[in-house]
């Protein structure tokens, strides 16, 4: 019964933002890692940032100072703050607890030039 379900994409100009959301219903919410994934066509799946359960976080080079994850808890909530898009941003993006092969049907971000 566990599912996530991804929101807050769309088209956007680069150099716009985007807020994207995850509602994550999985067991043990507060005590995962939390990742955010990308896969532009023809590419593979990378993982783009991530959050522990102290809040710990950590972002892959071309995302650095740009884009910033969060959580709430309380609300099994977790979000990618996105700015300065580039059209290389473009790309499905996922939400995934970390160790767990559960995965949602993610949301398009579209960055045009």
């Amino acid at each position: 019964q566990e599912q996530l379900v991804e929101s807050g994409g769309g088209l956007v100009q680069a150099g716009g933002s985007l807020r994207l959301s995850c509602a994550a219903s999985v067991t043990f919410f507060s005590r995962r890692t939390m990742g955010w994934y990308r896969q532009a066509p023809g590419k593979q799946r990378e993982l783009v940032a991530r959050i522990t359960s102290d809040l710990s976080t950590n972002y892959v080079d071309s995302v650095k100072g740009r884009f910033t994850i969060s959580r709430d808890n309380a609300k099994k909530m977790v979000y990618l703050q996105m700015n300065s898009l580039k059209p290389e941003d473009t790309a499905v993006y996922y939400c995934n607890p970390e160790g767990l092969p559960v995965w949602g049907q993610g949301t398009q971000v579209t960055v045009s030039s």
